[in-house]
């Protein structure tokens, strides 16, 4: 009979200790949820409170959530799946283009993108100028470079439970830096309206700010296609036309730029 209260008191112990221990859910805004946790799936977490019924199953995004405590003390720790790198390890992270119409314009440009974490990439461009049709008859030869750093929109580079998404697919701003320098026979004309074959050369010189706005598609993972457009301030050291075979310039009274293009090109790893 001394024994009985010795095990009451044991059970009694081990009750209290159930009805205590708890799984933490703590969230990203600090927030703590007591509760007792069901199931873990792909994209969000069931669990029951302790004063409500056990029927009634509660479920919380695993993107609001920074972590899992267990009873026993364990820690499991989320990453918001969106910005996963392994969700994309799979996807191949460089691509090399080609500017389909510069050639047409007397220039062809040739752009690397690389993927640094979903939703952000870097891109650098270089054109040789000269190497295209030339429309102007200018006799062109030089070379220009653009640099530009991409923030992708969230929405087109994950799309919850497919798994085809591509971390370099989607709709993005760039901010963009370029330079070029060429030389060029000048426009000079004879009082009948006549080129000067004997007309000088110029050397030309400019430098663009500018953002721009695209959009990219991505096939069979192989396969890239990339329009864009953008707008910002340039100079230029040439009084004679605007058009710098990489971007537009305005001028000295209107030192706005301008860019667009299509280019196509293939991914590789």
């Amino acid at each position: 009979m001394k024994k009985l209260p010795i095990l009451l008191a044991i059970l009694a112990l081990f009750v209290a200790q159930t009805i205590v221990a708890q799984d933490i859910i703590l969230q990203k805004d600090s927030t703590l949820i007591k509760c007792k946790i069901k199931e873990i799936g792909l994209d969000e977490v069931k669990y029951t409170l302790p004063d409500y019924s056990t029927d009634v199953t509660l479920v919380i995004d695993k993107d609001n959530i920074m972590k899992v405590i267990f009873e026993n003390g364990k820690e499991m720790t989320f990453q918001k799946a969106m910005t996963n790198p392994a969700n994309y390890k799979d996807n191949k992270k460089n691509a090399l283009k080609i500017n389909f119409l510069s050639p047409l314009m007397g220039s062809t440009g040739f752009s690397y993108e690389r993927s640094l974490k979903p939703g952000r990439s870097v891109e650098g461009t270089i054109g040789i100028i000269g190497l295209g049709v030339d429309q102007w008859d200018e006799n062109p030869g030089g070379a220009f470079v653009k640099f530009g750093y991409k923030f992708i929109k969230d929405p087109d580079f994950y799309l919850r439970g497919m798994r085809y998404a591509h971390i370099l697919k989607g709709g993005y701003i760039k901010p963009e830096i370029g330079f070029a320098a060429f030389s060029r026979e000048d426009p000079y004309y004879t009082n009948y309206g006549q080129i000067d074959e004997n007309r000088g050369r110029e050397n030309v010189i400019s430098a663009v700010l500018q953002l721009v706005a695209g959009k990219q598609w991505i096939m069979d993972n192989a396969f890239v296609i990339d329009y864009f457009f953008g707008v910002g301030y340039g100079f230029s050291t040439s009084d004679n036309g605007s058009y710098h075979y990489g971007y537009t310039v305005a001028g000295d009274g209107f030192p706005i730029s301008f860019t667009s293009g299509l280019k196509v090109g293939f991914l590789f790893k």
